[in-house]
């Protein structure tokens, strides 16, 4: 394996409601709980992360990782309009304190899809006034944790819902459910309209483009107001899409559609996060899908899709790669503990090739609440007991934890980043 720069960051990323569990006043429980509902089941106690803080950071420590992502979640901040909660800063203010005691710098992401229901009941990212209120929650955490935070993600995948509409991800059933649902939880709320940022309907997704924007711009600023010098950007799903002979229009088609808006608004950034799980082929008459193994998404199992998106999204952003999420779904361990290696050998190529990487965070630290799907799809290196959430470490655990340690004893050079002028 190529060598990874000695000041590489190893780490595995999370996400609160993902994790944390009973985020009741938030938009995404709002839904878990409508009539229709899109989400198979309701996240529940999730894996009870917002009380297993030590001890789950004490498994990423034992992976000899450096670097932890989580997400701030804004409705346990802020739970009703205007009412801050002191104890929920204290909180995640300690766990920057534990990561930090365990030699895990932390990458703090301020929106991971989840917001407070009364900013969803009041238009949410729609609102006029939406970019404005979530730089008051960005510069209200980063005034509390901004002065031990490595760096800082604005918005988790605000192309998301463009790319699983592109992809055909979602039968149309699915779309039909999901108005059903929007529509029923603004009757709940008593308003015209409730959104949550990964479930919006197709028709909306230009205007929640813009929308999310006008919010990142504004949080990256709000954020640089209390730390000049903190790393900011942005993350977006990107698949690595490819063309077989007669496909590169379409393939082309589907880039400028789903992820080359967002690219070009990184180049303001100071590094832009990619989140790759997936190879995609083009033909000149539809999508292929090739022969072989298929991971849980329905797509090729193949490891060279990381270093391909980490490429293309250097090549358009013109800003380093900070790759914030990465991973593998699938029941079968065994499989994510051969692609981890083999993924990572790749990416040591491009770098070495000559594409700026800062780092990595596997996605994820624990089999967790993966939105719509609830608990069906299996992407940590630890699996969790439904029953007592008791945490048990897969094969693929012991293989990241390996691989990490080889890479260090032969890292040399350096991937940090300098913050672009506030």
């Amino acid at each position: 394996m190529q060598p990874f720069p000695r000041d590489f960051l190893w780490g595995v990323a999370t996400a609160g409601h993902q994790t944390e569990g009973d985020n009741v006043h938030s938009d995404t429980w709002f839904l878990e709980h409508t009539e229709p509902t899109l989400f198979v089941e309701p996240s529940g106690p999730a894996c009870g992360s917002y009380e297993r803080v030590e001890s789950d950071l004490d498994l990423v420590a034992g992976l000899g990782l450096d670097a932890f992502r989580f997400s701030v979640e804004w409705a346990r901040v802020e739970p009703a309009r205007g009412e801050v909660s002191v104890a929920a800063l204290d909180h995640y203010d300690h766990l920057v304190d534990a990561a930090l005691a365990r030699g895990l710098r932390p990458l703090v992401t301020y929106n991971h899809f989840t917001s407070p229901h009364w900013f969803a009941a009041a238009g949410s990212w729609l609102a006029p006034d939406a970019a404005d209120r979530f730089a008051d929650q960005v510069h209200r955490v980063t005034s509390r944790l901004g002065d031990r935070l490595e760096a800082a993600v604005t918005l988790n995948e605000p192309n998301l819902e463009q790319l699983l509409q592109a992809s055909g991800k979602l039968p149309p059933e699915a779309e039909t459910l999901k108005r059903d649902m929007l529509a029923s939880a603004a009757r709940a709320a008593g308003t015209s309209s409730y959104y949550s940022s990964n479930v919006v309907p197709a028709d909306a997704q230009d205007a929640f483009c813009h929308a999310l924007t006008r919010a990142h711009r504004a949080a990256r600023s709000a954020a640089k107001a209390v730390r000049s010098d903190l790393p900011v950007g942005v993350s977006i799903a990107l698949a690595d899409e490819r063309a077989v002979p007669g496909g590169e229009a379409r393939r082309d088609a589907r880039r400028a559609a789903v992820y080359d808006h967002w690219l070009h608004v990184a180049r303001e950034d100071d590094f832009v996060g990619v989140q790759n799980y997936e190879v995609l082929w083009h033909g000149p008459d539809g999508d292929v899908v090739p022969d072989g193994p298929l991971n849980g998404m329905g797509s090729s199992v193949d490891p060279s899709s990381l270093a391909g998106a980490v490429r293309y999204a250097h090549e358009v952003s013109r800003v380093p790669v900070l790759v914030t999420e990465h991973g593998m779904q699938t029941e079968d361990d065994t499989e994510r503990a051969a692609f981890l290696p083999a993924s990572l050998e790749l990416l040591a190529d491009e770098i070495a090739a000559g594409t700026p990487v800062l780092g990595y965070c596997h996605w994820t630290l624990l089999d967790n609440f993966e939105w719509i799907f609830g608990y069906g799809p299996k992407l940590g290196l630890f699996a969790v007991d439904r029953a007592t959430l008791e945490r048990t470490a897969k094969p693929s655990a012991a293989v990241y934890r390996d691989l990490v340690a080889t890479a260090r004893s032969t890292s040399r050079g350096s991937a940090r980043v300098v913050p672009a002028p506030a």
